[in-house]
């Protein structure tokens, strides 16, 4: 992002004191794209968020007093869930009850003890406040390419915060501030009830957890706080500051017994460093993720929103963390549990988290979900064995931090298929990174264990059909026992012909022709994909989709897979076509927000920019609050959904950022193309090392709507293709031998890190 702002400093913090301590010097860089108030936020989900992907912190004010929401990504409640044991935890006995049309018993087991149970669940943290009314707050500003909050206020104090980028660590500064102030820790209402808030999808309040409220020490310039949970777990939280002059400086940390962090050891080092040291490894990290690519578009609306994305992205993903969960490290700050629970969703919540990651070049950032989805391999082929009574492996559909399955509704929470969905990250960080190690030793072993399941838990019929004993699709008919379906729906049609195919080219890759030949013989089994008397894609033979619903489950062999593309021929085109005629047809009524960003996704895939671009800004403009958070329901009033309530989730607004990069790049065929679904208006656009499939990466500008200049750096080499469109070729440099094919498309044969340049007439 720093390629298009304006830069501007801060002045030098005042000298802590005149003789004791060198001056400090913070600088920010402004950005149009920065949260900028007038005030402080007044609530928790309209806070300025602050994270690093293990810690996270909100800073808003709550009644007339500033406050940090601390957070951290493992506080977690992990007690079992007792239902999800026993003789009829099975999906035999799910098949069962269904066949007999007695589905409540169904619903008592695994759906009932989610709602009624306040855990397993993620946990908040605990707040700093700082008792003071300072009176009027004339600016607050979260400055995105640092990372760094600053409020002002109108008595003369400053305040510039910070989470740091890879230690568990926040700091804060004051300036103007009076000495007779210290910051305070306030524990989450564990020991009373809290009123439940209509519309938050927080289900229970924190004090039907049970634990005993925990314990503050205090002493000179510090204050420890020690939570006790279920079982052994506890959490801690330290906060040490020094005054020096007019001014207070502090860090806090926070712990979890999950981890080997201490939070008082970490406070205590973090002040032996000092503010400025850990500001400058801070502020280098933040660099080096804003060089990995940016965007430039003429739409202030989608270019804000765009880069409050990546910034939330950086917030929130690392390699060796864990994945992002619905609020990930901004827990709710309500007194109650978080919006379901704060868990996993792996239905659409965290695919659709990890969208942006791939074109946009963050693969490093992505791996933090993969890794633990290998590291719980174990976890997950315990849970196959005992509930479908299958090898290999799946992944539950809702699951807590540690993998275990934790019920809910069961079509989904205990899907069949879901585990093809995740497998299918392992496939595109292969196809974007191409590095062979990690597709001998992760990407294929996990998908191959996810094939297995399915082909043992399929049958083949008399007609050589494959299929399964119940079928369903995301989330149609909700939680009834309409959602069962007994022919495949085409949502596990697509996830069975993923996983099938996406195995056999991996195989090929590896050598591995046996493998690959089984693999392939069953895609072919499974079925093709259902359409209507209109030629859309149905949810299940019989059941066209003929109402407006959030999940565009029917179609995800479209998008994300890929396995229905315009440019497979006239049928495909068609399919795809009637399909999001239809959707658009039943409209938004019962979208969220995630919807529109998913729709924006679908209409860039077959190039109508404009109505993508429209899609995407609706989204933006409707659906979030003013930090930019994802609130599911529409905020605007307007009518752009039936649903107006405002939980807070992630997922949503990273498909919005993938939705921009659709429109400025798309490679899922093998073909690289250019700006393949930007709207006529937008006649000056640029990008900067986005990334396509093959390990390219790819630079591209455009003026008055003529490409100027094409840069692409291949990482690993190999064959390249570039569709040229109707634009010519000026000059070309580091393409020894290329070849333009009849119908424009540019082949090169790449060599590792020897990069490309075209300039076009």
């Amino acid at each position: 992002m720093k390629k298009w702002i304006v830069a501007s400093f801060w002045g030098s913090l005042a000298c802590l004191t005149a003789c004791q301590t060198p001056s400090l010097n913070l600088p920010a860089s402004a950005s149009d794209s920065d949260l900028c108030f007038e005030s402080l936020p007044a609530s928790w989900d309209e806070a300025l968020p602050l994270g690093n992907a293990t810690v996270g912190a909100l800073v808003w004010q709550r009644d007339s007093v500033l406050r940090f929401s601390l957070d951290r990504v493992d506080l977690w409640d992990l007690r079992p869930t007792d239902s999800l044991s026993g003789p009829n935890y099975s999906f035999r006995w799910v098949q069962e009850q269904v066949r007999k049309k007695d589905y409540l018993p169904v619903q008592k087991k695994f759906d009932h003890p989610y709602d009624k149970l306040p855990a397993p669940s993620k946990i908040p943290g605990a707040a700093i406040e700082f008792p003071i009314n300072l009176g009027k707050v004339v600016s607050s500003r979260l400055y995105l390419n640092e990372a760094l909050a600053e409020v002002e206020w109108e008595s003369g104090t400053r305040l510039r915060t910070f989470v740091h980028a890879s230690e568990p660590i926040g700091w804060f500064v004051f300036e103007n501030w009076p000495d007779s102030v210290s910051p305070t820790v306030l524990a989450p209402s564990y020991g009373r009830p809290t009123k439940l808030i209509a519309g938050s999808q927080s289900f229970s309040d924190l004090a039907r957890l049970g634990y005993e409220q925990g314990t503050l020490e205090e002493g000179p310039n510090e204050v420890h706080f020690h939570q006790r949970g279920w079982g052994d777990f506890s959490y801690d939280v330290s906060v040490r500051w020094e005054r020096v002059g007019g001014s207070l400086y502090g860090v806090w940390g926070i712990s979890s017994s999950l981890s080997q962090e201490q939070a008082e050891k970490e406070t205590n080092e973090a002040l032996q460093r000092g503010v400025l040291a850990d500001f400058r490894s801070h502020d280098a990290w933040w660099d080096a993720f804003w060089a990995k690519s940016s965007i430039c578009i003429p739409d202030t609306v989608l270019q804000r929103q765009y880069d409050r994305e990546i910034y939330k992205f950086g917030s929130v993903a690392r390699e060796n963390g864990y994945p992002i969960s619905l609020q990930a490290v901004w827990t709710a700050d309500n007194g109650t549990l978080p919006p379901w629970k704060g868990d996993y969703h792996h239905d659409l919540n965290t695919e659709l988290s990890y969208w942006p990651a791939y074109t946009g070049n963050h693969l490093q950032e992505a791996m933090g979900y993969l890794n633990t989805l290998w590291n719980q391999r174990d976890v997950f082929r315990e849970f196959t064995k005992t509930y479908f009574g299958t090898q290999g492996l799946n992944v539950p559909g809702v699951t807590t931090l540690t993998g275990e399955p934790m019920g809910g509704w069961v079509q989904y929470s205990l899907s069949p298929t879901i585990g093809a969905w995740l497998a299918h990250h392992f496939f595109l960080q292969w196809k974007y990174d191409q590095n062979p190690d990690f597709l001998r030793e992760k990407a294929y072993p996990f998908l191959k264990e996810v094939a297995v399941h399915l082909e043992q838990l399929s049958s083949v019929d008399a007609k050589g059909r494959r299929t399964l004993p119940l079928s369903s699709s995301p989330e149609i008919f909700d939680n009834s026992i309409q959602a069962w379906f007994t022919e495949m729906t085409n949502f596990d049609r697509a996830l069975m012909h993923a996983c099938f195919r996406e195995a056999s080219e991996m195989a090929d890759s590896l050598k591995l022709s046996d493998e690959a030949a089984h693999w392939r013989e069953l895609d072919k089994q499974v079925p093709d994909f259902d359409t209507d008397s209109d030629g859309a894609l149905t949810f299940a033979p019989g059941f066209p989709y003929n109402a407006s619903h959030r999940h565009f489950s029917h179609a995800v062999a479209f998008h994300p897979f890929g396995l229905l593309d315009v440019s497979q021929g006239e049928k495909e085109r068609q399919i795809i076509l009637k399909t999001l005629e239809k959707i658009k047809q039943m409209g938004p009524d019962w979208w969220c927000g995630y919807s529109y960003a998913w729709y924006g996704n679908m209409l860039a895939r077959v190039g109508d920019g404009a109505s993508a671009a429209d899609a995407l800004r609706t989204f933006a403009s409707c659906f979030c609050l003013p930090n930019s958070f994802h609130a599911n329901g529409d905020q605007s009033g307007t009518g752009k959904s039936q649903f107006t309530y405002r939980p807070f989730t992630l997922e949503g607004n990273f498909a919005f950022a993938a939705g921009v990069q659709e429109m400025l790049l798309q490679s899922h065929t093998g073909i690289i193309r250019i700006f393949p679904a930007i709207p006529d208006a937008w006649q000056d656009v640029s990008f900067h090392q986005l990334r396509a499939q093959g390990a390219f990466l790819v630079s591209a500008s455009q003026k008055s709507g003529h490409w100027q200049k094409v840069e692409i750096y291949p990482e690993r080499g190999g064959l390249l293709r570039l569709d040229l469109g109707e634009h010519k070729i000026a000059s070309i440099h580091g393409a020894e031998g290329s070849n333009v094919t009849p119908d424009g498309i540019l082949e090169v044969q790449t060599h590792p890190n020897q990069p490309i340049m075209i300039q076009f007439n």
